[in-house]
């Protein structure tokens, strides 16, 4: 603990404005489609993982940008609805971030614009370290400069806070950070990139996966956990000790953010002082119902549900 009463998490990331395309099927090079609908969401994967926290009943603080335009400001007003302490930078020359979300056949396909999530650096950060100082768990993903990640994050573990980094979207990362984090926690696809091992995404059992993961912990990695969907998540530590837990049967309305709300999940888990293997299990927990729900922010659960949903599987 940090001295505060309790537990809380830091999130710094990204703000967008997602443009949800529902398709009945996905268009080809040159085609055109009619497609069946249209939503505009609040997203980023920062501000999804933060209000995730704040439905989970942490107390979580938003570090990060949006432009000074008609998104930002419905962003802005969309996160009051929530008790999030925004920390957030206006940055009146830039474009609020927008990502491009095509949903179909219960899956998604993302492209993301950052606008003034690019152009988040240090020194903005570092006006709002105290939010920092005062946590419990510091979340962090790479839809903001990576610099600015890495500065962050050896900030972070000079204060002897617990990092998380969610490494999505994926790109090679300075081999200096990997001993500082809590817990790197990418996906299937993800692992691949950073493990330079493509063959992982078409094996069939574990064996090549516990083998890409093995080279992340012999990068100095403490612990590494990572989420396969459906699948559930595997984890390895630093011992190479492993553990999976399956994921949840569940009704599928659309898996936007369904990561985002695994990682929050995780984090208040590990805020609130559990270990990883009954913080993997609540977070799988969480991530499925997060599928069960139109949007990514919306389709956030409540404790209550999760708490509820736990107790009805046994």
């Amino acid at each position: 603990m940090t001295g505060t009463q309790n537990p809380n998490i830091v999130v710094i990331g990204s703000m967008n404005m997602d443009i949800v395309i529902e398709t009945p099927v996905l268009p080809e090079k040159g085609e055109t489609i009619m497609g069946a609908g249209v939503k505009l969401l609040p997203g980023g994967k920062g501000a999804n993982q933060a209000v995730a926290a704040s439905r989970l009943g942490m107390e979580t603080s938003f570090i990060g940008a949006v432009g000074k335009d008609r998104f930002g400001e419905q962003m802005l007003q969309e996160l009051k609805q929530y008790s999030i302490v925004q920390a957030l930078n206006v940055m009146p020359e830039e474009k609020t971030g927008i990502a491009s979300i095509w949903v179909h056949d219960r899956d998604n396909r993302i492209v993301v614009i950052p606008g003034a999530n690019g152009k988040i650096t240090w020194s903005d950060i570092e006006q709002r370290k105290s939010h920092i100082d005062r946590a419990d768990v510091v979340l962090l993903q790479l839809e903001i400069p990576l610099d600015t990640v890495v500065a962050s994050i050896k900030y972070a573990h000079g204060r002897g806070k617990k990092i998380i980094l969610n490494p999505a979207p994926a790109q090679p990362l300075p081999e200096e950070i990997y001993p500082m984090l809590h817990l790197l926690t990418p996906n299937r696809q993800e692992l691949s990139i950073l493990a330079g091992m493509p063959e992982i995404l078409k094996a069939t059992d574990f064996s090549a996966l516990y083998a890409a993961m093995r080279r992340m912990i012999d990068k100095g990695l403490p612990s590494i956990m990572v989420t396969l969907g459906a699948d559930g998540v595997v984890h390895m530590n630093a011992s190479g000790h492993t553990f999976h837990i399956p994921g949840r049967k569940m009704e599928v309305s659309d898996t936007t953010g369904a990561g985002d709300c695994f990682n929050a999940a995780l984090a208040v888990s590990i805020a609130k002082g559990l270990g990883l293997k009954e913080a993997a299990e609540y977070a799988v927990a969480a991530s499925a119902l997060a599928v069960t729900k139109f949007g990514a922010q919306n389709g956030m659960p409540e404790a209550s549900e999760v708490d509820q949903f736990l107790a009805n599987a046994f």
